[in-house]
C-alpha cells in the first residue's frame, strides 16, 4: 500500500462507509467542498518554512464539508534538531536508490533537504533526478496548536502504529 492509500484509509475509517472525495491538500480548489485532503509527511514542514502552513490549513478547512476531515502526516524531528544528522537509510527500490541528506540549521529548528535518486545504469549507478527544499521542524505541540488555529476540532494525533504510516499521523475534523 503506498503513502497516498494509507492516509485515505485512515480517512475513511474516521468518515465511515460510502465513497468519499478525497484530494491532496495542493489539489484543494477553492469553493469545492470535498469530503477529505490528505498530506503526505514532507508537505507541511515545507510549507512551514515558507510561513504557509496557517494559510493553507485554513484553506484546507473551508475546502472539507462538515464532518469532513484533514489527514497530515507529519515527521516529528524536533529532537533531531540537537543531533543534526546529515541522512535516514536509502531507500532502495530494485535498481532505484533514494537518497536524502540534511543540512540543518546552526539552531536546528530547519533543515535543508536534497534528494537524490539514483539508478543502475549499464555502466553503474547514474543520478537521474534531484531536488532541494527546506523545512521547517513541526513539533507535535505546534502542529496541534496550528489545526486549533485554522478552526479543526477533534484533533488527535495518531502513532505510526495507530495509522499504519511511517510518521505520525494528525487528524483533524471540520
Amino acid at each position: 500500500m503506498n503513502d497516498l492509500d494509507v492516509l485515505t484509509s485512515v480517512a475513511g475509517a474516521v468518515l465511515g462507509p460510502g465513497p468519499h472525495a478525497v484530494v491532496d491538500l495542493l489539489d484543494v480548489v477553492p469553493g469545492v467542498q470535498v469530503d477529505a485532503v490528505r498530506a503526505t509527511d514532507d508537505l507541511l514542514p515545507r510549507l512551514a518554512h515558507e510561513e504557509s502552513l496557517a494559510n493553507i490549513l485554513m484553506l484546507a478547512h473551508a475546502s472539507l464539508r462538515p464532518g469532513g476531515v484533514l489527514v497530515a502526516a507529519v515527521p516529528e524531528l524536533d529532537r533531531l534538531g540537537a543531533l543534526r544528522p546529515t541522512a535516514p537509510p536509502p531507500k532502495v527500490n530494485g535498481d532505484r536508490v533514494t537518497v536524502q541528506l540534511w543540512d540543518w540549521a546552526p539552531d536546528g529548528l530547519s533543515y535543508g533537504l536534497e534528494v537524490v535518486t539514483l539508478l543502475r545504469g549499464t555502466s553503474g549507478w547514474e543520478i537521474s533526478g534531484t531536488a532541494s527544499t527546506r523545512h521547517r521542524v513541526l513539533p507535535a505541540a505546534e502542529m496541534e496548536a496550528a489545526l486549533n488555529a485554522a478552526g479543526f476540532m477533534s484533533v488527535q494525533r495518531l502513532s505510526p502504529h495507530e495509522s499504519g504510516y511511517r510518521v505520525p499521523v494528525w487528524v483533524a475534523v471540520r
